[in-house]
């Protein structure tokens, strides 16, 4: 093997360690334990009811029965493919991220299963991302098939997260705090692991057990501004201010807890550990980088360039770590992800710059609508795409990074995580 291919191989193997290593340090057979309440402080005749929703909601709720000392019931919602064996709580698979009738009548289920609480007991809420797709159950009067299309021209439209969990909060009967409120008077203790930018609370799964200050106003100004056809019972319901979430304050959360145990904070340093093991300087960029997927990689080959020419802001080798959650506008007909049209687009921007790799992939392992984590780049990935006949720039245009990444061997390929903290992007100069 010449020495190139060998440092070829070692990035790339390096990558997929930092990779590996930040779904690891979110697995929740590892971050839930730590934050599950004594049993012994359950009152004399107060039950535990496990309810939640997400991706990794299963896995969490497995860790739960696999820790937790006495009696349990309840029921999480996940993703096809997400399920993971309990004995006591039931796990029902729905559909990502454009809902299913299957989410809407689990969340129906979750629902009634609350009714008649008692203030002895507790209700442990296990929420990951994946929540707002995974509990559709729709605000009186709306339909699943209003929310479905309302989510599919969001999907699409090249609005935050933020923003579309505005809109989900406000068309809901569940989310923007209502699960919670459905259990007063018992305790609730919500544990999160965020896959958002910022780690807000209200926007993880849309906030179904913590208070909203955000309006049916706001929800309407989300829409509007990104031109979304909005059915008209949608539009009467947020026109009126029918769809208005639990507001702070509001007395039936009083008794509501929330903890963050697993964050893209925590996946990033995780990764840098890995690098630093390997003699190569971690820069972490940030945690919630946002904005156009394809504009976010012209900046990260920017910094790698600046890395090659100046040593800045760390002297080679070193690996730039981000984390967040790109957005993209869809115009063409392709198989795209936000995470692989972020690597194409850097792929353009460095042009072969030598010493340069970096693999981007979403922790839980779906980057948009398919079952690939995302990819990698080489510094020849260019010259191995004109060879394969591959036009790089009208694959970015046609919003067609899979395509592109696959036909050239170089797609990420985890399976189900398990997990989710949000994108995860390492840029390696060697």
């Amino acid at each position: 093997m010449s020495a190139a291919a060998a440092v070829d191989v070692d990035a790339r193997a390096l990558l997929r360690r930092m990779f590996d290593a930040a779904i690891a340090s979110a697995q929740p057979s590892v971050c839930v334990p730590p934050h599950l309440p004594d049993p012994a402080s359950l009152k004399p005749g107060g039950r535990l009811i496990v309810i939640g929703a997400g991706k990794a909601s299963a896995a969490m709720a497995r860790a739960v029965e696999d820790d937790w000392q006495g009696p349990l019931s309840g029921l999480v919602v996940t993703r096809y493919g997400y399920a993971q064996p309990c004995r006591h709580i039931e796990i029902v698979e729905a559909a990502h991220p454009v809902p299913d009738a299957a989410g809407e009548a689990a969340a129906r289920r979750m629902l009634s299963m609350l009714e008649g609480l008692t203030p002895d007991d507790l209700v442990l809420c296990l929420i990951s991302g994946g929540g707002s797709a995974l509990l559709p159950l729709p605000a009186p009067g709306l339909t699943l098939a209003d929310k479905q299309d309302i989510n599919r021209a969001l999907l699409k439209s090249g609005a935050t997260i933020s923003e579309m969990n505005c809109v989900r909060r406000h068309l809901s009967a569940i989310k923007g705090g209502r699960l919670a409120a459905a259990c007063a008077p018992a305790h609730v203790l919500s544990l999160l692991i965020s896959d958002v930018p910022g780690d807000q609370f209200v926007d993880i799964a849309s906030g179904p057990t913590v208070p909203d200050a955000s309006t049916c106003a706001d929800a309407l100004e989300v829409l509007r501004r990104y031109q979304i056809p909005i059915p008209p019972a949608a539009l009467a319901w947020l026109e009126q201010g029918l769809g208005e979430s639990i507001k702070p304050g509001d007395a039936r959360l009083a008794r509501c807890e929330t903890r963050l145990i697993a964050t893209p904070q925590m996946a990033l340093e995780a990764a840098a550990r890995v690098a630093r093991e390997a003699g190569v300087t971690p820069v972490i960029l940030g945690d919630a980088l946002e904005g156009e997927a394809r504009e976010l990689g012209t900046v990260l080959a920017g910094i790698a360039r600046q890395v090659r020419q100046h040593g800045q802001p760390a002297p080679a080798p070193c690996v730039l770590l981000s984390g967040g959650e790109s957005t993209v506008t869809v115009k063409g007909s392709g198989r795209g992800g936000r995470n692989v049209e972020c690597l194409l687009a850097m792929a353009l921007s460095l042009q072969a710059c030598p010493g340069v790799y970096a693999l981007a992939g979403d922790t839980d392992g779906v980057d948009g609508l398919e079952d690939i984590a995302g990819a990698l780049i080489t510094p020849d990935t260019l010259q191995r795409a004109s060879q394969a006949r591959l036009n790089a720039r009208a694959c970015l245009a046609d919003n067609d990074a899979h395509r592109f990444f696959e036909t050239l061997g170089d797609s990420v390929i985890t399976g189900p995580t398990l997990t989710n903290v949000n994108d995860f992007r390492a840029v390696l100069v060697t």
